[in-house]
Parts: C-alpha cells; structure tokens; sequence
C-alpha cells in the first residue's frame, strides 16, 4: 500500500526496448476489476550542460477493447513507412553527410554527393 491507501497498480508483465537515448517500456498492468490493459511509456535522456542527465516521460494507456483497431492501425502505417521508404534508416543523426538536396525525388541517393561545405554540427548543443 502507498501512503495515500491505494494499491500500487502492480506490473504483470514488462518488456523493454532500447532505442539510442529512447527507451520505451511496455507493461501489462490491471485495473481494480483484475482486467488488463497496456501502457506504452516513451523515456528520453538528456544531458545538461553541467553533465548531469535527466529523462522525459510519455505514457499511453491502452486498453483491451481498443487493442484490435489499434494493432490494425499500427500495422497499416507501419507497413505503409516500409513500403514507402523501406528499411534503412536515413536520418541527419544517424549519417554526418546526409544533405537533403542529394536525394532524387523517389527517396534514392543521387550519384553525385557534395561534401565540400559540409559543417559538423552536434545539433545536441544547440
């Protein structure tokens, strides 16, 4: 029991996936009834300019009747991302010569790359 006389909603089941500076925390949880539901929680890391760190949250909850739709719909977008762009990432974090303007309209690196003017900025300190 917290202080406040209510039950601590207990976790049933976890599983975590680490993602970079994400972390996202997937926990099966029930409800006063003894009913399940999911809460997906987004955690962040950040650094502070002394060096210290400290994380932002975001939590969805999600409950069973919502579960169907929601599990098509993830499929769907999900499926639509890949189909569109495919597996490979391609971001300003993940390549330091990524630049917009060497892509051709359907997504594919053009043959030439211009790199000359390219600065190295850690976007993090800005």
């Amino acid at each position: 029991m917290s202080d406040n006389g209510m039950m601590d909603k207990e976790e049933i089941f976890s599983k975590v996936l680490r993602a970079g500076r994400r972390t996202y925390f997937f926990d099966v949880r029930a409800t006063k009834a003894g009913d399940y539901y999911l809460t997906i929680t987004e955690s962040k890391k950040f650094t502070n300019d002394d060096g210290s760190f400290h994380y932002k949250k975001h939590k969805i909850y999600l409950y069973k009747e919502d579960f169907n739709e929601f599990r098509s719909i993830l499929g769907e977008v999900t499926d639509f991302i890949f189909d569109e762009k495919g597996d490979e990432v391609i971001s300003e974090r993940h390549q330091k010569d990524f630049k917009k303007d060497d892509f051709s309209n359907n997504g594919e690196l053009t043959e030439e790359t211009n790199t000359e003017n390219f600065t190295d900025i850690n976007f993090e300190d800005i």
